[in-house]
């Protein structure tokens, strides 16, 4: 483990090789497993706020369990996620003319109508954090969904949290990117990595 900051990182996240691969995953992450995207508190206003922009592009299905229960759920280990259609779907998927799945909110802020991009943690994956009270964990998540994005990010060469970087900047801050970076560097030189 690595400590920048109140951030444990696992070591994991600086070993593992990853780079998604749209094009052979075709987005399986928004609409596999049991529960949604999990959520920041001040991610569900922002996401009310982006919804009458991406309301056309939701299914029908997703529009009705939005109209029942809202954008988000607290989920069976008791975190906030978005919610989910048929148990499995983000609400928020909508897929493009090429079959992929993508998110409607990124959608939406890549054609410059909102500045809200996605929730954080869609962003990070396959990173994930835990909140524990005085610091807080990343931990790299394994999925076979994303075994296409292990490969490329093997034959790239390319670490996790590099393939992050922009995430991992809006989260925590382009000082504690660089001070992760250094801290990487020193770990390598040691042998440690």
């Amino acid at each position: 483990m690595l400590q920048i900051g109140d951030v444990v990182v696992s070591f994991d996240v600086l070993k593992e090789r990853f780079l998604c691969d749209l094009s052979a995953c075709r987005g399986a992450c928004c609409v596999e497993g049991d529960a949604g995207a999990p959520l920041e508190l001040d991610e569900v206003a922002r996401i009310e706020e982006v919804l009458p922009l991406i309301w056309d592009e939701l299914s029908p299905g997703a529009r009705e369990v939005i109209g029942r229960q809202g954008v988000a759920y607290v989920d069976e280990e008791g975190d906030l996620v978005t919610s989910i259609v048929g148990g499995k779907d983000c609400v928020f998927t909508c897929h493009g003319a090429d079959g992929c799945c993508y998110c409607a909110i990124e959608r939406a802020c890549r054609e410059g109508k909102t500045d809200f991009l996605k929730p954080i943690s869609c962003h990070l994956y396959p990173i994930r954090v835990k909140d524990f009270g005085e610091f807080r964990g990343l931990n790299y998540h394994r999925w076979d969904v994303c075994r296409a994005a292990v490969l490329l990010g093997q034959r790239e060469d390319l670490p996790v949290y590099k393939s992050l970087r922009e995430p991992l900047v809006r989260k925590f801050g382009e000082e504690w990117y660089a001070e992760l970076e250094t801290a990487v560097e020193e770990l390598q030189k040691q042998g440690l990595l």
